[in-house]
C-alpha cells in the first residue's frame, strides 16, 4: 500500500519549499517577469497575431504611457500613500501641452515644459497638505483630482484641442523599431532606478518610506523627502499625459480615469508593498508591458472594456491577499519548525 508523501517542514526541502513561495507570493519582482513571459509565450495560442509586429508596435506606446505613470504612483506608494489624483493629473498635462499652443499661442517647448511642471506643483501641493497638515493622502490627491478636473474644463471650455503636429510625429515615430514613447519611458525607468538606488536622495526616500520614526532618529527631514515624492508623481503623471496626447493626437478630456487602477496595479505587481519602502521600479515597468499586453490580448478575445477593469481588480486583490497571508504561513511553519527542534533538544 502506498502513502502520499508529505514534505517536513523542518527537513532540508521542507525550508528550500518555504523560502520559494515566500519570494514568490511575498513581495518579489519576480513573478511580474515570469508572468510577462509566460503571457507572451500564450498570447499566439489565444490570439492569433497578437505578436505580429503592427499589434506590437500599437501596444508598445500605451504600455509606455502607463509605465511613466506607474512611477508615479510607485513614488507615492513608496511613502505610504496613494495617489487618487491621476486621472486629473493626466488630463491636466494632457490639456496644457494640447492647449497651450493652440488657445493661448505659447511656444512649443513651453507647453512641454509646462505640461511637465504644472503637474509638478499641483503634486508638491499635495505634498505639502499631506506632510504639514495631516491630512490623510487619500483625501487630499482625491481633492486635487476633482480641482485639476475641473480646471480641465475650464481650460478648454469643454472642448478637446489637437497635439501640436511636432509632439505627434515624435510620440508616434520611432527609431528603428523601437517606438519613441518607448524610449522615452525606459529612459524614465532607468534614471529614476539609478536614482533610487545609487543615489543619496534614493536611499532617503527608501528610508523615509520604510520607517518614518528611524529616518528622523537619523536627521532625514521625512517632511521634505515626503513631498519631494509627491512631486516628483506629479512630473511623471505630466510626461505619461504629454505622451499619451501625442501618440493620440486628439485625447479626451479625461482619458485619465482609465489609468488610476492600472497605475496602482503595475506598482503592486511589480513587488513595490503598499505598507512602502523599497521600490521596484523597473519591475513596474514590465508590469505596466503585462497589462497592456493582457489588456490587448482580453480585447482580442472579445471582453469588453468594463470585464477588463475588473479582471484587474481582481489579480490585484488576488496579489494583495497573497502577499498578506504568506507571511503568515511562513511564521507559522518557522514557529512549528522551532517548536520540533526545542522538542528534539529536550529528548
Amino acid at each position: 500500500m502506498m502513502f502520499a508523501k508529505t514534505t517536513d517542514p523542518n527537513s532540508p526541502a521542507g525550508m528550500k519549499m518555504e523560502s520559494l513561495w515566500r519570494r514568490i507570493f511575498g513581495g518579489s519582482s519576480a513573478p511580474i517577469w515570469i508572468a510577462t513571459v509566460v503571457l507572451f509565450a500564450v498570447s499566439p495560442l489565444v490570439a492569433p497575431g497578437s505578436l505580429k509586429a503592427s499589434a506590437l508596435l500599437g501596444m508598445l506606446p500605451f504600455a509606455a504611457v502607463l509605465a511613466v505613470a506607474a512611477v508615479g504612483q510607485m513614488l507615492v506608494i513608496q511613502q505610504r500613500g496613494l495617489d487618487l489624483s491621476v486621472p486629473g493629473m493626466m488630463a491636466f498635462g494632457a490639456a496644457l501641452v494640447t492647449g497651450l499652443s493652440q488657445w493661448y499661442g505659447w511656444p512649443l517647448w513651453a507647453a512641454i515644459a509646462g505640461a511637465i511642471i504644472f503637474p509638478g506643483i499641483a503634486g508638491l501641493i499635495n505634498g505639502i497638505i499631506v506632510t504639514r497638515f495631516g491630512v490623510m493622502p487619500l483625501v487630499v490627491t482625491l481633492g486635487m483630482n476633482a480641482l485639476l478636473l475641473g480646471t480641465v474644463f475650464a481650460l478648454s471650455n469643454g472642448t478637446p484641442a489637437g497635439a501640436p503636429q511636432e509632439v505627434a510625429d515624435f510620440t508616434k515615430g520611432s527609431v528603428g523599431v523601437v517606438p519613441n514613447a518607448l524610449i522615452i519611458a525606459v529612459v524614465v525607468i532607468v534614471v529614476g532606478g539609478f536614482i533610487a538606488q545609487r543615489s543619496i536622495v534614493g536611499r532617503k526616500l527608501t528610508a523615509v518610506g520604510v520607517s518614518e520614526r528611524a529616518a528622523a532618529a537619523v536627521g532625514f527631514r521625512v517632511g521634505l523627502y515626503q513631498t519631494m515624492a509627491y512631486a516628483l508623481a506629479g512630473a511623471a503623471f505630466g510626461i505619461a499625459a504629454i505622451l499619451y496626447a501625442g501618440y493620440v493626437t486628439t485625447p479626451p478630456l479625461f482619458f485619465g480615469d482609465k489609468y488610476l487602477l492600472p497605475t496602482i496595479t503595475a506598482v503592486v505587481l511589480g513587488g513595490t508593498a503598499l505598507t512602502g519602502g523599497r521600490a521596484a521600479m523597473i519591475s513596474t515597468g514590465v508590469a505596466a508591458l503585462f497589462l497592456t499586453q493582457l489588456g490587448q490580448l482580453l480585447r482580442a478575445v472579445g471582453w469588453q472594456e468594463s470585464f477588463q477593469l475588473i479582471a484587474q481588480s481582481v489579480v490585484l486583490l488576488i496579489v494583495i491577499l497573497l502577499r498578506a497571508v504568506i507571511p503568515m504561513i511562513s511564521r507559522a511553519i518557522r514557529a512549528r519548525r522551532a517548536s520540533g527542534q526545542s522538542q528534539a533538544a529536550s529528548v
